[in-house]
C-alpha cells in the first residue's frame, strides 16, 4: 500500500534497539509519531526522548501509523508483526523473524495476504564492502562460487545472561539465532539463495553456564538461566554442491572475527567485517599473475541505509528486492536444520 506522504512511523519494543531505530528515523525522511511498549518506564522514557505518543492498546497504535518497526524480543514479532500486517501496516520486523519456524510461517503468510510493505532486519547486506562484494558477484567476478566460510565469533559475548538472550522459550535459541542468522542471510544473498540439500551441525553450550565464565567487556549482564547454546559450526550443501561452512559463538577462547571468505572458480574474496574487503584473481595478463586488490569504501549505517530502503518501498508501495520476508524465512528453516541435525547428531534435509 502506497502512501503520497511522509510515513508515519511507530516503534514496537522501546528498548536499546528500539530507541537506536528512533534515533535513525528523523535521518531518513520519516517522521516518528508513537511508540507501544508494556513496560510503563519505557513508554515514560520515550515520550520524553522523542516527543512521540506512546500506546497499549494496539489498534489505536496501528490506526496512528503508516509503518512499525517491531524490536520486541523474538517470541513477540509474530503477534505484532500479524497485527500491524492485517491493520494495513507495513512493518519492518528484527531479525530474525521468529523465535520458532512455526511462527517465523505465520508471519509469512500474513505477509502475502497483506497489501503492506514487509522487510526483515538483516541489515549486514547494507554494510557498503558487503554491497560492494554483492556487486562483484553480479558482475561475474567470481565465476561459480563454490565454497564460502563465514565466521562470526566474539572471544567473549554472551548477552545478557538470565534475560530473554539466554531464554530458549523466548529467544527460540542462543548464538545460532542472534548472530549466526546474519551471516546465513549474508551469505545465502551472495549465492542467490541456493537450494540447500543438507544441513550438518553441532551446538554447544559451553561458557554461558560456567560460574568462571569471564567477560572482560562486560557483554554478560545480569546472572541466571542460561538455557540456549553459545556456539555452533555447520556445514551446509547446496543442490549444485557449493558448500558453506559455518562458525558462530558467543564465546570462544580465540580472537574476535566477523568475516567471509569466497572461494569461485574465476576470483575470491575476503570480507572483514571490521576491516577491508579483498579480492583476489590470478590472470595471464603479458605474464601469470596474481592480483590482490583492497576496495575501500565510504563508511555508513547498516541500520541507516536498510532503514530508508524499507521507507522508499512504503513510499512506493512496493516490496523490497531484498531482506524479503521469503528470503528470511529460509534463514529460520536453516537455523531450525541446524539445531535438529544438532539434537539427532546426524545430516538433515532442510523442511
Amino acid at each position: 500500500m502506497a502512501t503520497s506522504t511522509t510515513p508515519r512511523v511507530g516503534i514496537v519494543g522501546l528498548g536499546g534497539i528500539g530507541s537506536y531505530h528512533a534515533d535513525l528515523v528523523a535521518e531518513n525522511d520519516a517522521r516518528l509519531v508513537a511508540g507501544l511498549d508494556v513496560d510503563p518506564s519505557a513508554r515514560t522514557r520515550f515520550e520524553s526522548e522523542y516527543g512521540a505518543e506512546t500506546y497499549t492498546d494496539r489498534t489505536s497504535f496501528y490506526d496512528a501509523v503508516d509503518a512499525v518497526i517491531v524490536t520486541t524480543p523474538n517470541a513477540y514479532h509474530e503477534e505484532y508483526a500479524v497485527g500491524a500486517l492485517q491493520a494495513g501496516c507495513s512493518v519492518l520486523v528484527e531479525k530474525p523473524l521468529a523465535h520458532t519456524l512455526e511462527s517465523a510461517e505465520r508471519i509469512a503468510a500474513a505477509a502475502r495476504e497483506s497489501d503492506a510493505v514487509c522487510m526483515v532486519g538483516f541489515h549486514n547486506r547494507f554494510d557498503p564492502r558487503a554491497e560492494a562484494l554483492a556487486a562483484s558477484r553480479e558482475d561475474g567476478f567470481f565465476g561459480t562460487i563454490q565454497h564460502v566460510d563465514a565466521t562470526y565469533v566474539r572471544r567473549r559475548g554472551v548477552p545478557g545472561k538470565g534475560t530473554w538472550f539466554t531464554d530458549a522459550d523466548v529467544a527460540g535459541g542462543g548464538a545460532l539465532i542472534d548472530i549466526g542468522v546474519h551471516a546465513l542471510d549474508l551469505v545465502l544473498s551472495l549465492l542467490a539463495f541456493p537450494d540447500i540439500e543438507e544441513v550438518s551441525g553441532v551446538a554447544r553450550s559451553t561458557f554461558g553456564q560456567r560460574e568462571d565464565y569471564v567477560d572482560v567487556e562486560g557483554w554478560g549482564g545480569d546472572d541466571g538461566t542460561v538455557s540456549v547454546e553459545d556456539s555452533v559450526t555447520a556445514q551446509l550443501r547446496t543442490a549444485d554442491d557449493a558448500t558453506i561452512s559455518l562458525d558462530v559463538a558467543w564465546a570462544a577462547n580465540r580472537t574476535d572475527e566477523k568475516a567471509f571468505r569466497l572461494r569461485g572458480t574465476d576470483g575470491g574474496a575476503y570480507l572483514d567485517m571490521n576491516g577491508d574487503l579483498t579480492l583476489y584473481e590470478s590472470v595471464d595478463h603479458g605474464v601469470d599473475q596474481h592480483r590482490t586488490t583492497t576496495v575501500e569504501t565510504a563508511e555508513y549505517d547498516g541500520h541507516a541505509a536498510e532503514q530508508q530502503a524499507f521507507f522508499e518501498a512504503v513510499t512506493a508501495g512496493e516490496d523490497p528486492d531484498r531482506n524479503t520476508v521469503e528470503q528470511a524465512l529460509t534463514v529460520q528453516r536453516l537455523v531450525e536444520a541446524i539445531y535438529r541435525s544438532s539434537d539427532d547428531g546426524a545430516a538433515v534435509a532442510p523442511q
